[in-house]
């Protein structure tokens, strides 16, 4: 389902207003959102995605730091077969060649050399806020070439019915055209 459609369907779904980069060979992605907040540190991060990840998306709040990676092709392949939907980042990543050949999704700030420390600081399964949106565990998060959006709580992306919106904009849009 695409982040544009959804967006047209309800006013209430809430659009990340940063330019996140795509990595990764799923542009587009979708699932229960779990959460970090860290500051250039990997640790909690590579504890999450250790885990079974079937339907998620883990949500960083890196604090908007791009001077150490928080993620890179180690962590994307533990992600992978521990089947995560995708990985959303608000700070920098690393490795992107590597990254960018595996069936994953991940959105983030863009990249950095340098492999973020390993002391654990941080939370996770809070609440996190960047690019004007907060990012609640348990509700649902669309990614696309377009954007990410999240969901209102307890609303899943297939509950929403685009069809009216999707007739409506081909009937905006044939009658715009030149006669």
């Amino acid at each position: 389902m695409k982040t544009s459609d959804l967006c047209d369907a309800r006013s209430d779904i809430a659009a990340c207003e940063l330019p996140l980069n795509s990595y990764g060979l799923h542009a587009s992605f979708a699932g229960t959102i779990r959460t970090v907040q860290c500051f250039e540190d990997v640790e909690l991060i590579r504890q999450m995605v250790n885990q079974p990840g079937h339907d998620q998306v883990l949500v960083v709040d890196g604090g908007g730091s791009t001077r150490r990676a928080l993620f890179g092709d180690v962590m994307a392949g533990i992600a992978t077969q521990n089947g995560w939907s995708g990985l959303i980042f608000h700070g920098a990543i690393r490795d992107a060649v590597e990254v960018g050949g595996m069936a994953l999704g991940v959105k983030a700030l863009g990249t950095a050399p340098r492999r973020g420390e390993r002391t654990g600081a941080g939370q996770v399964n809070v609440p996190v806020r960047f690019g004007g949106v907060t990012f609640t565990p348990g509700c649902r998060v669309v990614a696309d070439a377009d954007g990410v959006v999240v969901l209102p709580p307890h609303l899943k992306e297939t509950d929403i019915a685009i069809a009216d919106t999707l007739a409506q904009t081909a009937a905006y849009a044939a009658s715009s055209r030149p006669v």
